[in-house]
C-alpha cells in the first residue's frame, strides 16, 4: 500500500497530463491475493465504461495510473465511434501475467469492480485470458468476455474490422477496395495480425511478414506465402499498405519518413507517438486509419454479444467500420486536417450531444 502512497501522490493524479475530464479513478488494493489495480472510469455519458483489465509488470505504479488513464480516455473514443450506448474505463494490474496472476487474484478484482455498482464494465485485454474472466464474474455481473456473457475470443472481429477498413482505405487511395495484387507488410503475427493476414491473403495481396515470435512467422511464410522481415524493417518495406499489428508508439519521427507505404492501417493502439506524427503521415501523403476506428470489432464483439452465440448483428455492426473510415477521410479531406483529429471530433460530437439527455 505505501508503494502506491509514494510513487503517486494524490497531487500527482489531480495534475496528471492524462488525467483530463476522468470521473473516477480508483486505486484498488488487496493484500491476501497480491492484487495491486487501478481502475479508471474516463467518461459515462453515453452509458456504463466499457474497457478491459490489463495484466502488465509495470515498472511502478506511476507508468500504470499512465497506462490506465490513456487507455480508458481512448475506450470513450473508441465506444463512442463505433456508434456503442458505452462509456470509456480501463482497469490495470500490476503483476507478471505468467508468474504472478492468479485466480484469486482476479477474484478480488472482481470485487472491486462490483463495488463500482455497474460505472465500469469489464473484458479481456493483454495479459487476461477468459479463464480470468470467468474468475471475475464470480463476484460481478459487471463483465463480459465469459462464457455467460461473450462470443469467446474477441480477435477475430478485431481482425474483420481491420481488415473492413483496410479495403475503404485502399478505395480512398487507389480508388478500389479490390487488394488483388497490393502489397502489404504486416508487423505482429498475434490472434489479430495473422488473422488479417490471413484475410489479406485470401483477397490477393502479396504480404511480407514480421514477429518478434519467429514460429509464427514460420508458419505465414508457409500458409501465404509470405516474404519474412525483421519486426523492426516491417514499416519501411517496399510495399502499398503497412499493417501495425504489434505494439503502440511505432509510429514516430524515426520511422515516418521511412515509410513506403501510401496507407497506414492495422490494429496497434496507440499508433502515433505525438500528435505531431499524424500531422507528418499527412505531409508525406500517407493515409492512416485511426486506430481506436479501425481496431473496434473486438469491443463492439464484447458489447454486442448476444445469449446462444448468434454473432451476425456483431458482424454487421463491426463491417460497418470501413463505412465509417470512409466518413473520416472523405471529412478530414474536406476539413484539410488529419483523419485522427476527424475521429476526435466525431467522438466529441456525440458526445456533446448526448450530454443534455443525461441531465
Amino acid at each position: 500500500m505505501n508503494a502506491l502512497h509514494t510513487s503517486v501522490h494524490h497531487s500527482a493524479v489531480f495534475d496528471h497530463p492524462e488525467m483530463g475530464e476522468h470521473e473516477n479513478i480508483v486505486f484498488a488494493k488487496d493484500k491476501d491475493s497480491g492484487l495491486s489495480a487501478i481502475i479508471a472510469v474516463h467518461d459515462t455519458t453515453l452509458g456504463p465504461a466499457l474497457g478491459g483489465c490489463r495484466v502488465w509488470p509495470y515498472e511502478n505504479p506511476a507508468d500504470a495510473l499512465t497506462d490506465a488513464l490513456r487507455l480508458s480516455r481512448g475506450m470513450t473514443y473508441k465506444n463512442a465511434l463505433a456508434g456503442l450506448d458505452l462509456g470509456g474505463g480501463k482497469a490495470v494490474i500490476m503483476a507478471c501475467p505468467r508468474k504472478e496472476k492468479s485466480s484469486e487474484m482476479m477474484e478480488a478484482f472482481g470485487r472491486h469492480v462490483e463495488r463500482l455498482s455497474g460505472t465500469y464494465i469489464t473484458a479481456e485485454d493483454v495479459g487476461v485470458s477468459t479463464e480470468d474472466m470467468e474468475a471475475v464474474a464470480l463476484h460481478t455481473d459487471h463483465v463480459r468476455g465469459t462464457s455467460a456473457t461473450g462470443l469467446g475470443d474477441p480477435s477475430p472481429y478485431t481482425a474483420l474490422g481491420v481488415f473492413e477498413g483496410i479495403k475503404a482505405s485502399a478505395l480512398h487511395v487507389f480508388g478500389s477496395r479490390d487488394l488483388d495484387g497490393k502489397t502489404v507488410s504486416v508487423q505482429g503475427l498475434g490472434h489479430v495480425g495473422c488473422d488479417v493476414a490471413r484475410k489479406l491473403h485470401a483477397a490477393g495481396a502479396k504480404l511480407i511478414v514480421s514477429d518478434i515470435h519467429a514460429p509464427a512467422v514460420a508458419r505465414a511464410v508457409e500458409e501465404f506465402g509470405a516474404n519474412a522481415v525483421d519486426p523492426s524493417e516491417a514499416h519501411r518495406a517496399a510495399a502499398d499498405i503497412f499493417v501495425p499489428c504489434a505494439l503502440g508508439a511505432g509510429l514516430n519521427a524515426r520511422t515516418i519518413p521511412q515509410i513506403q507505404a501510401r496507407i497506414v492501417a492495422g490494429a496497434a493502439n496507440n499508433q502515433l507517438q505525438t500528435p505531431a506524427d499524424g500531422n507528418a503521415l499527412k505531409e508525406r501523403g500517407i493515409l492512416y486509419a485511426p486506430d481506436y476506428a479501425i481496431n473496434a470489432g473486438g469491443v463492439i464483439s464484447i458489447a454486442l454479444a448476444e445469449p446462444g452465440g448468434n454473432d451476425e448483428h456483431v458482424r454487421e455492426k463491426t463491417r460497418a467500420i470501413g463505412e465509417t473510415l470512409a466518413l473520416i477521410f472523405e471529412r478530414a479531406r474536406r476539413e484539410e486536417t488529419t483523419p485522427e483529429k476527424i475521429a476526435d471530433k466525431i467522438a466529441e460530437e456525440k458526445l456533446a450531444s448526448a450530454k443534455p439527455r443525461r441531465n
